[in-house]
C-alpha cells in the first residue's frame, strides 16, 4: 500500500467515523435557540442527544449482520441515504417530539458509516496495526469536536439553527460520494450469514462470549460514557451555569477537544514502548485520580470556569489514550465476524452513552456536581471491570 493510498483511506474512513460526532457537536450551541423556537426547555432539547445515542446503539446491531452478509458498501450506501433524508427533515421541524424522532432516524442512518468504517479497518490492516490506525482515525475524528461547535455557533448566530442541519445534509452527501468512489470492496458478501433473528442473535452471543471481547468492550464503553456525559452536559454547564455565549462555547469545546486529539496521537508514539494493555491500565488509573479530585472540588463548590476546563481537559486526554487501545483489543480476535463484532462493540458503547446523556438530562440543571458524579462512577466501574476481566483472558493480537 502506497503512502498516498494509505492517507486517502485514513481520511475517508475517518470522515465516516466522524459523521456521528459531527452530527452531535454541531448543533450544541443552538440548544437555547432551539428551546425558544420549539417552545420547550434546554433540558428537553438535550433529550434529542439521548434519542440520537439510542438510535446509533440500536442501528449498530442492525448493520452488523448486513455488513457481513452483503459486504460493506451496499448497507453503507442505504444508511447514508437515510441520514441525508432525516437531516433534511430536521431543517423543517416544528415541535420537540418530531425533532427527537428525526434525530433517532438520523442516528440510525449515520451509524452505518460508523460500523462500516470500523469493519473496514479490520479488513484492510494487519491486526497489530489496528490501535495505531484507530489513533490516526481519532486525528480526523478529533477535528469534529474542534470544528463542529465553533462552526455551529457562528452558523446558529448568523442563519439560525435550522441551517446547521442543512449543512449536515450536504456533508452526508459529500461523504457518501467519497466512500462510494474512494473505498475498495474490502469484504466479499457472505450468503452463509443468515438474517433471521435466531442466527443473528446466536452470532452476537458467540461474539459476546469471547473473554477478550467483553472485557475490553465493556471497559472501553463504560469509560467512554464519561465523554458522552461531558458532551450532553456541556451546553448546560458552560452556557447556563457559567453564562458564556454560543460563540465562546464553541471555542471552549474546540479547545477541550484538543486534549482528545493530542492524547490519541501520543498513544501512537507510546505504542512503540508500551503494550495496549499497559496503556489502558495507566490511562484509566490516571483518569480515576483526576475524577476523584474533580469530585472533591465540586462537592466543596470551589470550581470556577477555568478550573472546570482544566479538569475536563485532563479527563478527556485519558480517554484519548485508552479508547484506541480498547477498540483494537476488542476487535483483534475476529476476522470473519468483524462486522458483527464492531456493531456489538459500538452498540454497547453508545447504549451506555445514551444512558449517561439521559441521566444528564434528568439531573444536570444548575450544578456541575451531577455531571462529575456520573463521570466518577463510570471511570471507577471501568477500572474494576478491567482489573477483574484481565484475569480471564489470554490476549489475541
Amino acid at each position: 500500500m502506497t503512502k498516498s493510498h494509505y492517507l486517502k483511506l485514513i481520511l475517508i474512513l475517518g470522515s465516516l467515523t466522524a459523521l456521528g460526532p459531527f452530527s452531535i457537536d454541531m448543533y450544541l450551541p443552538g440548544f437555547a435557540q432551539i428551546a425558544t423556537d420549539l417552545n420547550t426547555t434546554v433540558a428537553n432539547v438535550a433529550m434529542t442527544l439521548s434519542s440520537y445515542f439510542i438510535g446509533i446503539s440500536a442501528g449498530q446491531l442492525l448493520y452488523g449482520p448486513l455488513l457481513d452478509r452483503y459486504g460493506r458498501k451496499k448497507p453503507l450506501f442505504i444508511g447514508m441515504l437515510v441520514y441525508i433524508a432525516a437531516s433534511l427533515g430536521c431543517v423543517f421541524v416544528k415541535d420537540i417530539d418530531t425533532f427527537i424522532g428525526l434525530r433517532f432516524i438520523q442516528a440510525v442512518g449515520s451509524c452505518a458509516a460508523t460500523v462500516a468504517s470500523v469493519s473496514m479497518v479490520r479488513d484492510l490492516f494487519p491486526v497489530k496495526d489496528i490501535p495505531k490506525v484507530f489513533s490516526l482515525l481519532m486525528l480526523v475524528v478529533g477535528l469534529s469536536p474542534m470544528l463542529a461547535p465553533t462552526v455551529g455557533g457562528y452558523v446558529t448566530d448568523w442563519y439560525g439553527w435550522h441551517m446547521v442541519f442543512l449543512i449536515l445534509m450536504c456533508i452526508g452527501i459529500v461523504i457518501l460520494i467519497a466512500a462510494q468512489f474512494g473505498l475498495p470492496d474490502t469484504y466479499k458478501p457472505d450468503p452463509s450469514i443468515s438474517l433471521k433473528p435466531k442466527p443473528i442473535i446466536s452470532n452476537f452471543v458467540k461474539v459476546a462470549k469471547e473473554p477478550q471481547f467483553y472485557t475490553y468492550a465493556f471497559t472501553g464503553a463504560i469509560a467512554f460514557s464519561g465523554l458522552f456525559t461531558y458532551v450532553a452536559a456541556s451546553p448546560i454547564i458552560f452556557m447556563d451555569i457559567y453564562k458564556v455565549d454560543p460563540k465562546m462555547y464553541g471555542w471552549i469545546f474546540a479547545f477541550m477537544s484538543m486534549s482528545f486529539i493530542l492524547a490519541s496521537q501520543l498513544n501512537s508514539v507510546l505504542l512503540k514502548w508500551y503494550s495496549s494493555e499497559q496503556l489502558i491500565f495507566g490511562a484509566l488509573l490516571t483518569q480515576t485520580v483526576i475524577v476523584i479530585l474533580f469530585l472533591v472540588l465540586a462537592v466543596n463548590n470551589v470550581l470556577e470556569l477555568y478550573t472546570t476546563i482544566a479538569m475536563l481537559f485532563i479527563f478527556l486526554a485519558c480517554l484519548g489514550i485508552s479508547n484506541p487501545n480498547t477498540a483494537g483489543l476488542t476487535l483483534a480476535p475476529f476476522s470473519k465476524n468483524a462486522g458483527s463484532a464492531s456493531a456489538l462493540m459500538g452498540a454497547i458503547q453508545l447504549g451506555l452513552g445514551a444512558l449517561a446523556s439521559f441521566a444528564v438530562g434528568l439531573f444536570v440543571k444548575d450544578s456541575l456536581l451531577p455531571m462529575v458524579i456520573i463521570m466518577a462512577a463510570s471511570t471507577s466501574v471501568a477500572l474494576v471491570v478491567l482489573v477483574i476481566g484481565k484475569r480471564t483472558i489470554v490476549i489475541k493480537f
